[in-house]
């Protein structure tokens, strides 16, 4: 297990590297400088704020899809804004739609370690734009590995991140192509990453989600297929809750 200091370091570097500041670090309170991390009894006798609050509790955080042992949340922190200290205790997979200075297609970064030791810490967009991520949380045990929980229509030579709790592909369309059936054993979503370009997500029962902007999604939880519909390519990422 890392320790707290480097821990905490490695999630401040991933944060700047985003544009993204982890907190308000010159802010003042009669108790002192107001903390950007650490753990939940440090934001104590502040004024701002008072409340420390679980990943799933704090207000930008909308959740949006809710199984037994996943969260799907839709994170937007408008400009200007900052996050009340939030505390995560689960492993994570982030798709990153923009960061406050623009898109970011889709990058994908998962953390597992706070499974071990939880986290607590801030975040504020300084803008000039949304900040997004479309996150899956998982409170679940993880898959041992090997295992045979792959899908059928997507190549596991294609999967761009893979660990006990998550699995994650990245594809492109061109205008007119189409995927043919897609069968997930876990529970699966499409989000579309690229800002421009439309995507149809059809169920095997007939029922199309029709997504055309970044940070749309689609939780198809039955087989599909996928067409491009548009005049312009269009990326998405698809990413599995293994359990």
């Amino acid at each position: 297990m890392m320790n707290n200091k480097k821990y905490k370091a490695v999630a401040v570097v991933l944060l700047t590297l985003l544009g993204v500041s982890s907190g308000l670090s010159g802010a003042q309170t009669s108790a002192g400088p107001i903390p950007t991390e650490g753990d939940p009894e440090d934001f104590i006798g502040h004024s701002e704020p008072l409340r420390v609050v679980h990943i799933l509790d704090e207000p930008r955080h909308r959740t949006v899809f809710k199984g037994e042992r996943f969260t799907l949340l839709d994170v937007q922190i408008n400009p200007g804004d900052t996050t009340l200290p939030h505390t995560h205790d689960g492993p994570i997979l982030y798709t990153f739609i923009s960061n406050g200075q623009g898109y970011l297609d889709g990058r994908l970064s998962s953390i597992t370690r706070y499974l071990d030791e939880a986290y607590t810490h801030r975040v504020t967009n300084a803008g000039p734009g949304l900040f997004r991520i479309i996150a899956l949380a998982s409170f679940g045990p993880g898959l041992s590995e090997p295992s045979d929980d792959l899908p059928t229509g997507l190549e596991a030579s294609d999967i761009e991140l893979e660990n006990p709790w998550f699995r994650a592909w990245r594809l492109t369309f061109e205008p007119g192509a189409r995927h043919t059936i897609i069968s997930h054993t876990n529970p699966a979503f499409v989000v579309q990453v690229s800002p421009a370009g439309a995507l149809h997500v059809k169920r095997q029962d007939g029922v199309i989600h029709e997504l055309d902007a970044a940070g749309d999604w689609a939780a198809p939880m039955q087989a599909y297929e996928l067409l491009n519909p548009g005049s312009e390519p269009v990326t998405l990422v698809i990413k599995e809750a293994r359990q």
